[in-house]
């Protein structure tokens, strides 16, 4: 039988004196409360109250075990109290992960916003280390990692934070000598600067949106940054998030290809651990970054 139940139904006998008004206060019977201080009695060893028929009194030892039991009720009772203080409170560590070229971009610059609106959250961000099963970052000790990929998975929770628009472009040094593209099957004809988890472009939305494995491989890396510079200098035609791009896609650095058929957004997910109540950190988190998006929308090319 469960100990900390035992304790219960002993300390409040011992405060109230008798098993019927012990199982008053408990909202159970005497003889429930009885068999209850009688499996301790067995549990520890010793006689913990003489019983007569009118009344209960403690044994010696069982006055010890009585003021014993009721501080480790009340201790538990405290720290459950303030468990859930803390839960329900914007406050305390957020360990947060996501893959390296997000948390270099937009990401980056939405958690730092968050951290420095909510000081008494103290934020660890980290950046890379993404398994390919989804709830691995619980193992990690982590409370929310970040995915551009649609998800199903009953293990963990997501929640839909932005959209990502993405551009497909180049320099005009490099259209100049190479050429530009007609119709997205030119890009198997041209040198390509790849990141290295997205070998796969996607042209186009709905029935007219075509993929496009890339084979010709010119540069590659797994940062967009990198990509972007490479781009600019004229090494190749690349896929790159809008956002970071957006200067030089404004100063003509770069130059928008296929633009009446554009590329699709990625989705930005955060997914977080399953139970009935997210820790109120999480919560003021998630709706923190869906607000940041929205107020900082990327502005139209």
């Amino acid at each position: 039988m469960d100990r900390l139940l035992l304790m219960r139904s002993f300390v409040t006998v011992a405060n109230i004196g008798s098993f019927s008004g012990a199982a008053k206060a408990l909202s159970s019977s005497g003889s429930l409360i009885s068999r209850h201080v009688a499996e301790l009695e067995r549990q520890i060893g010793v006689r913990l109250v003489n019983r007569t028929a009118r009344s209960v009194s403690l044994t010696q030892p069982g006055l010890r075990y009585a003021e014993f039991a009721a501080r480790i009720l009340e201790e538990i009772s405290a720290e459950d109290s303030h468990i859930a203080q803390l839960h329900d409170r914007p406050e305390g560590s957020l360990n947060i992960i996501c893959p390296k070229w997000i948390g270099s971009l937009d990401l980056g610059d939405a958690i730092s916003a968050f951290s420095v609106a909510h000081p008494k959250i103290v934020v660890r961000f980290e950046l890379g280390g993404i398994s390919d099963r989804t709830y691995d970052f619980l193992d990690g000790g982590f409370d929310i990692a970040f995915h551009t990929r649609d998800l199903r998975d009953s293990s963990v929770r997501l929640k839909k934070i932005a959209s990502l628009p993405f551009v497909l472009c180049a320099s005009e040094k490099y259209l100049e000598e190479h050429g530009t593209l007609l119709h997205p099957n030119d890009i198997a004809v041209h040198d390509c600067l790849v990141h290295v988890n997205d070998p796969v472009w996607r042209v186009g939305h709905g029935h007219a949106s075509t993929l496009h494995k890339i084979r010709n491989v010119a540069f590659s890396s797994n940062s967009y940054i990198a990509l972007q510079k490479a781009a600019v200098h004229g090494r190749g035609i690349a896929l790159l998030p809008q956002r970071p791009a957006y200067d030089d896609l404004v100063s003509g650095a770069l130059r928008v290809l296929l633009p009446e058929l554009a590329v699709p957004d990625r989705p930005l997910y955060a997914i977080y651990g399953p139970g009935q109540e997210t820790p109120r950190k999480v919560t003021v988190f998630l709706e923190f970054l869906a607000r940041w998006f929205s107020e900082n929308p990327i502005p139209a090319m």
